[in-house]
């Protein structure tokens, strides 16, 4: 049985826990509005930026532009792991890891070979454990305060790059999409060949549709825009990332914070039963001497 002095600090030392845990709950309360307004106003500018290649694929003859019609094999796959820099954020990492990894070994098993950037720390450790050999690439971004577009571009001219020197067929983006604080979803999203479906929520509009013409072609303008449109793409993934990464850790410090509350109070039953023995102990051993004289 411990002794008074142990539980005394074993106290101090889970109070002083909670206070880290209450303190980076409410950092990440802090941030997830920033976060959130982010990746909120970056969901429209990706959307339509699909909706405007829907178009102008569907009036594109056979064949097209190997980043939307790709290259007609798919022998050789990049998977793109988008994670955090940092943990304490529950299962945020985790089960980003865990849709990459099921897809990763579903791939092995029908003879592909894989390859894998990992876009964060947290979900490089966890999957070289398994799959050392397939990552060929590190990226950091640790040191930004805030991720602009310029850290996405230089993540997309990265696949392109590699697309176009034919180092691989597919490239799929794996990220954390933003619901809510209690639930972030993780996604897999194919970038090469393009995935472009029409958007489901539009309204549905009766009688004729527009017809348009574009200038200079279709072709010419779907060159500009498919290399652009992977860039926003990895912009918009990393902000729903960041998003989901702050909506995360604010629950699981609140959980932590909880946690730490109850595990207070029990050590502080223990510690007042176990004072009361001892004074009750002390107490009898004087009344016994004082009846001993």
């Amino acid at each position: 049985m411990p002794s008074l002095k142990d539980l005394r600090n074993r106290i101090s030392s889970v109070k002083a826990t909670q206070k880290i845990t209450k303190a980076m709950q409410m950092v990440a309360a802090a941030k997830l509005r920033r976060a959130q307004a982010a990746a909120e106003a970056a969901r429209p500018y990706a959307e339509r930026m699909e909706g405007v290649l829907a178009n102008l694929a569907a009036g594109v003859s056979a064949g097209g532009p190997q980043l939307l019609a790709g290259n007609g094999r798919d022998n050789i796959h990049l998977l793109v792991v988008a994670t955090a820099e940092r943990g304490l954020c529950g299962a945020f990492n985790s089960s980003i890891v865990r849709l990459a990894r099921e897809h990763i070994l579903r791939l092995q098993a029908q003879g592909k070979t894989v390859k894998i950037i990992c876009v964060g720390k947290k979900g490089y450790d966890q999957l070289r454990r398994q799959f050392e050999k397939e990552i060929i690439e590190l990226i950091e971004l640790r040191g930004l305060r805030q991720i602009g577009f310029e850290n996405a571009d230089e993540i997309g001219k990265k696949i392109i790059g590699l697309f176009e020197t034919e180092q691989f067929d597919v490239a799929t983006l794996f990220f954390s999409k933003f619901k809510s604080v209690i639930l972030q979803i993780p996604t897999a999203q194919q970038l090469i060949p393009a995935q472009i479906a029409a958007n489901e929520n539009a309204p549905a509009v009766e009688g004729p549709q527009a017809c348009y013409e574009y200038e200079p072609g279709q072709d010419e303008i779907l060159s500009t825009l498919l290399p652009r449109n992977i860039s926003v793409q990895v912009f918009r993934a990393l902000l729903e990332n960041a998003a989901s990464e702050q909506g995360a850790r604010m629950s699981a410090m609140d959980s932590a914070t909880r946690n730490a509350g109850e595990m207070i109070n029990k050590l502080q039953l223990s510690y007042n039963r176990q004072r009361q023995a001892q004074i009750t102990k002390e107490l009898i051993e004087i009344i016994s001497g004082a009846e001993a004289l």
